[in-house]
C-alpha cells in the first residue's frame, strides 16, 4: 500500500513538473532569442568565411535584437570548431557556418571527425557563396594570365608550389586539379588560413594560390598580388579583367565556395524557421547585396531543405577531388 501511494505520488509529481516545463519551453522557443547567440567559426580571424560571418552576424542581431557574439576555433580544416558545434546545446543559442570543406569534404579525408555532419548538424540556409581566384606575387612570377603561368610552372624544374588554408579545403583541391589538368608539377603547402598564405606569397615563398575571392580581393586591388582568372561562371563585378577559367584556356573548371549557417542537432524546428527567415531578409536587402559583392562574395537563402540537398549532390564530386589528392588525414 505504501509503495503504491509513493509511486502514486510520484508519477503526479513527474506530471505536473512536465506540465510545467512544457510552457516555459515553448515559450522561450517563441521568444528565441532573448540573450546573445554565440557563432563559432571554425576558421581564424581575417579569412573569408570569419569576414563574410561578422557581416552576416551584424546583420541578424539588427534584425533579431541580440548581440551574435563571433567566436573563432580554427583548426583541422575547420574540424575543431564544427566538432564543438555539433556536441553544443541544441538550445538555438549556439551556431556556425558550416562551409562545404565542413559538409562535402572533410568525411572523406578525415578518418575520425568526432561527428557526422550529416546527421548532427542542421543546416539553416546557404548564406553565401564566392569563386576561387588563381593568384601570384607578379615580382616573383612575372607572367601576365593563365598561359603564361602554365608555361612558367611547365618549365621549373623540380615543380611550384601553392598554399591554402589547409588540407582539404576547396583551396587545396582546386590547386591540385588545376595542376593535373594543366601538366604542371605542385607541392601542396597547408597553411592555418589565408592570413598566412597571402605574405607567404608576397615574399615569394610560394609560386601560387587558387583560394576564396573574399580573401583576396583587397591585395588583388592594390596590385600586390595579380588575379589570372576566377572559378566561377561569369567575371567578378569589381574585377572586370580578371577573366574566368573557361576564357583563361581551362574550360570546365566552375567551382564555388559556398557556406550555410548550422545549428547542432536537435534545435527545435520554429527556431530554425525564425533564424532562417531573418537570413531570408537579410539576403533581399539591396545594401548587403553590394557589401557581399565588394568583399567577393553573393549573398545567399535558401529553405534548410534545400541547404542539405545542395550539399548531398556536391559530396559526389569533392569525394572524387579527395580522391585525386590522395589526401587522407589519421
Amino acid at each position: 500500500m505504501l509503495r503504491r501511494r509513493v509511486l502514486s505520488n510520484v508519477a503526479a509529481f513527474a506530471s505536473a513538473a512536465a506540465a510545467f516545463v512544457r510552457p516555459a519551453f515553448a515559450q522561450s522557443v517563441a521568444s528565441w532569442p532573448d540573450r546573445p547567440v554565440r557563432v563559432l567559426v571554425p576558421w581564424p580571424p581575417g579569412g573569408s568565411t570569419d569576414v563574410l560571418t561578422r557581416l552576416m552576424c551584424e546583420q541578424l542581431s539588427q534584425r533579431l535584437g541580440q548581440p551574435f557574439v563571433v567566436e573563432n576555433r580554427p583548426g583541422a580544416s575547420g574540424n575543431i570548431g564544427m566538432d564543438a558545434l555539433a556536441k553544443s546545446a541544441p538550445d538555438g543559442y549556439t551556431l556556425g557556418p558550416a562551409t562545404i570543406a565542413n559538409l562535402c569534404i572533410n568525411q572523406f579525408a578525415y578518418k575520425s571527425m568526432g561527428h557526422d555532419p550529416e546527421r548532427d548538424l542542421i543546416p539553416v540556409a546557404l548564406t553565401w557563396e564566392m569563386p576561387n581566384v588563381a593568384v601570384v606575387a607578379p615580382q616573383f612570377v612575372p607572367v601576365e594570365d593563365l598561359k603564361g603561368f602554365i608555361a612558367w610552372a611547365k618549365a621549373k624544374r623540380g615543380g611550384i608550389t601553392y598554399g591554402s588554408p589547409g588540407v582539404t579545403t576547396t583551396a587545396h583541391l582546386s590547386g591540385a586539379l588545376l595542376s593535373q589538368r594543366a601538366g604542371f608539377e605542385a607541392s601542396h603547402v597547408p597553411y592555418r588560413g589565408a592570413a598566412q598564405v597571402i605574405p607567404t606569397l608576397l615574399s615569394g615563398d610560394l609560386n601560387f594560390a587558387l583560394d576564396n575571392l573574399a580573401s583576396y580581393l583587397p591585395v588583388i586591388q592594390e596590385g600586390r598580388l595579380r588575379g589570372l582568372a576566377v572559378t566561377s561562371a561569369e567575371r567578378w563585378p569589381t574585377l572586370p579583367n580578371v577573366p574566368t577559367m573557361a576564357e583563361a584556356g581551362m574550360p570546365d573548371f566552375v567551382v564555388t565556395s559556398w557556406c550555410t549557417l548550422a545549428f547542432p542537432a536537435g534545435v527545435p524546428r520554429p527556431v530554425v524557421d525564425r533564424l532562417n527567415a531573418a537570413i531570408k531578409q537579410v539576403a533581399a536587402e539591396p545594401s548587403v547585396q553590394q557589401r557581399f559583392q565588394q568583399v567577393g562574395a553573393k549573398v545567399l537563402w535558401s529553405t534548410p531543405e534545400d541547404a542539405a540537398a545542395h550539399a548531398a549532390k556536391e559530396r559526389p564530386r569533392w569525394r572524387d577531388l579527395v580522391q585525386l589528392t590522395g589526401a587522407r588525414i589519421e
